[in-house]
Order: structure tokens, then sequence, then C-alpha cells
């Protein structure tokens, strides 16, 4: 293939999520979230694992950032974990749990790479889920509070803030589908917590902005929705319902142009949204400077009256058939098709003009082929399959570039193997292996093969 070349403040770099690696769970005041409660909850997480200790980066973060210099990464995303700062989710700050961020940040700029926070990656403190969580108006205003009491301790140094990472996961798989926590099937709660997710947003962008916050954000996981069948008007209607439901109903009142109607029109038929009140789609069309994009995979469906829809989109039952991945998967079952992040992206940055764009997560679960031992106890994880995925979805962002979308940087998913979820340990999306016993890391293939890329700031 030819060298390609990205544009030259393009930043690289890699993101990681506190629940996913900190470990510490009941270190230095930390109270319980959400997913310490899930995950240890029998039967919801696979073989019971649970993200007590995870990677141990709270105890290990200047190693963990060394690694990163080594591999010149420029930048770095981390989630700062609600319930370190706030046990209870609206009490007294926690200085405790500040103190860690602030030394992660310092060890960060101390080796010149960039620290961006993600202030929520799903980790909601459990006292504010006994109180309703997300379904909860309130816990939109203790974002907020929340967002200001974190910018008061590290907004002199850090300049991009993300308010929240993917609120269709918190929503959908949280509230509607149940299979991430709190662990709640219903679909009103689901489209409850969407709204509520986004006034949250809302609300700690304004505060953060009124607190000097430079560069402020949201990551959203958009679906690139495919038909089956181009040529079908089931299948059209089958797209348009499917984009509503995961990519509409958050774009399009982040930028200012309210709750899509006919989203809105699908929502009343299963619930009275009481939860939408005056002032609200203004108060979550603050301005972002900055969306942050996770893709994995694009979503292929077709419409069909007997469809099984899917618990994750409430109301596409009668109506829509997710269709089974085509062709490689990654070990998540995911498709791989590089082109969809192409074609993503410029439906962005058609449909949503002027909106600067970060890739924010991007990579896969992929087996280590083998490991090769060296003569001083250190060794090589080989992932070829990871270089592939990575090449290939490289080189689709590049051509989005190519055609006049205005895309900011890269940051792969992930800097480290870790928890992933309800899957547990059993999934290793990092870049960087961790053997769980011993906590050894081990730069895979994929690891040294980014490096390169980022010297040269291209394939």
């Amino acid at each position: 293939m030819s060298e390609l070349r990205f544009p030259e403040n393009f930043v690289w770099g890699a993101s990681t999520a506190a629940y996913q690696i900190e470990g510490a769970a009941r270190d230095d005041g930390r109270g319980p979230s959400i997913w310490d409660t899930f995950s240890r909850t029998p039967g919801n997480v696979f073989a019971g694992h649970t993200g007590d200790v995870a990677c141990d980066h709270y105890h290990r973060y200047a190693e963990d950032v060394a690694l990163m210099a080594e591999l010149g990464l420029e930048a770095y995303r981390f989630s700062v974990s609600w319930p370190r700062i706030r046990p209870d989710g609206t009490g007294p700050v926690n200085p405790r749990g500040l103190d860690f961020y602030d030394r992660l940040t310092d060890a960060l700029l101390e080796r010149g790479i960039d620290p961006i926070v993600t202030l929520y990656h799903w980790d909601l403190p459990q006292a504010l889920q006994d109180r309703g969580g997300w379904t909860n108006r309130d816990t939109a205003a203790h974002l907020a509070d929340y967002a200001v009491a974190v910018h008061a301790r590290l907004g002199d140094r850090i300049h991009t803030w993300t308010t929240l990472n993917e609120p269709w996961c918190s929503a959908y798989l949280g509230y509607g589908n149940g299979v991430h926590a709190p662990g709640e099937r219903d679909a009103g709660a689901a489209f409850a917590a969407v709204h509520h997710l986004l006034l949250g947003h809302g609300l700690a962008a304004r505060a953060l902005r009124a607190a000097g916050a430079e560069t402020i954000g949201i990551t959203l996981n958009p679906a690139e929705v495919q038909p089956a069948d181009p040529a079908s008007a089931a299948d059209a209607a089958a797209v348009r319902l499917v984009d509503g439901l995961h990519n509409r109903i958050f774009l399009d009142p982040l930028t200012g142009a309210g709750y899509p109607q006919d989203v809105l029109e699908h929502v009343s038929r299963l619930v009275e949204p009481t939860f939408l009140r005056d002032g609200d789609e203004k108060m979550i069309a603050a301005s972002i400077e900055l969306l942050g994009v996770n893709y994995y995979a694009p979503t292929y469906v077709t419409g069909r009256p007997d469809g099984s829809g899917d618990s994750a989109y409430p109301g596409t039952e009668g109506a829509v058939e997710f269709l089974p991945p085509a062709g490689p998967t990654t070990e998540m079952g995911w498709m791989i098709e590089a082109a969809g992040l192409t074609r993503l992206l410029e439906r962005i940055g058609r449909d949503y003009p002027g909106l600067p764009l970060m890739i924010t997560e991007n990579g896969g679960a992929f087996p280590d082929n083998a490991r090769v031992e060296e003569p001083d106890g250190g060794g090589r994880v080989m992932d070829h399959d990871r270089i592939a995925y990575l090449d290939g979805h490289l080189r689709a962002a590049h051509e989005a570039i190519a055609r006049g979308i205005d895309l900011r940087g890269y940051l792969v998913w992930s800097l480290l193997d870790n928890f992933e979820w309800a899957e547990g340990y059993r999934k290793r999306f990092g870049i960087v292996h961790v053997d769980y016993l011993t906590q050894r890391r081990t730069p895979k293939s994929s690891a040294r093969w980014y490096q390169e890329v980022i010297s040269r700031n291209g394939l």
C-alpha cells in the first residue's frame, strides 16, 4: 500500500477508563459505584470477575505513564472515577481521590503527554443509583457539581474536557436491556436516562465553561447504520428508526436542533416523556468544541414486520431485524469493516458541519497469537490481527480527512488489556499485554507498530 501522512498537528494517543484499569476499589475513601454492585452480583459478569483490582493502575500509574512516553503517545484520555471524588455522589469532596488525578496529570505533563479527561465513563456512585440513578433528574445536576469539583483541582493543567462517554450505552444497555450496570430492563427508564444524561452534559458544559474550561466536548459511539438492501423502502425505514434511536437522539439536541420529531413520536408510542421539560433542549444545546467518536463496527438492518428487534433499541421489535456480521469479526463477534468509519465520519461532517472530530476509541479484541520470551526476562506478545485492524481503520480515517472531514486525532482503544465490562477479563483490547496475576506489562507487537505510526505521523 502507498504511504500516507496525517496532518501536521494530528494528535496520536490512547484511551482507558477508570473502572476498567484502576482497581483500588476500596482505597483512599473511594465509594462503591454501580459497576462494583453489578459485577459483584452473581451472573452479571463472566466468571464473576470484578474491577476490584483490574490493572492496579491506581498504584502503578507511574509505570504506565512511562510506557506511554516510550510509545510516543502525545495524548492520553482517561476517565475520573466519580465515586473516588464524591463517594456518595453529592457530599463533600474526597481530597485523596483528587490527589490521585493530580499526580497522574503531573506525571503525564512531565512526559509531554496531553491529558484529556472524561468525567463520566459509566461508574455512577451507587448512592445516586439508590435514588434512581439516571432516571432521576437530580443526577444531571449532581454531574455538573462533580464536574466543577474536578475542574477546580485540575483545570489549571487540563485543557480538554469531555463530559460523558457513550451515553447510548449508559442508557440503553444499563436501563434498557440490563446487560450493563445497573442492570435494569425498562424502556421508559432507558429513555429517561437518555434525556437526563444529555441534560447533565448541558449543565456540566455550562458550569465548566463558567469556570474557565477551554475545550469542552462529549464522546458518542455513533452507529454506522446500513440497509441490507439499499433499494428496499422497508430497509430504509429500519435504518431511519435505528439511526434515530442511536444517533439523532443525541446529535440533534447537542448541536442545537432539539430532539428529532420522528424520534419523539416513537418514544411517545412506548412511554409518556414526562421527563422532558420546557427549556431542557436549550440547556442540552451547550456548544461543544469537540465531538469524540468511538467506532468499532457497522450495523446492518432490514425492515421486517416479524423482526425480532433488539431490546437495546426499544420499540424495534416487529419492525427491524439486526443482521449478523458478515465476513471477519473480532473476538467480541463484531464485524470488521473499516470503510464504515469513513462513511460515519463523512455523515457526521455532512449533517453536523463545523464540528471538529476526534476518534476517541477504535480497536479490537483479538487473541494474542504468541508470546516470545527474551533472555533478559522480557518478552514479545504478537497480535498481528490487531495490527491489521488498526491499519485498516487508520487508512479509513485518512480517507475521511482527504474528503474534507475535520478530524483532529486518533486515540487507540485501549492502552492496556483491562476489565471489559460484562465480559470480565476474557477479552483483550490492549496494545499492552497485562498479566493479571503479576500485573506485568508487556507491549505487544501492535504497540511497537503504533509507536512507528506515531513517529512518522502516518502509515
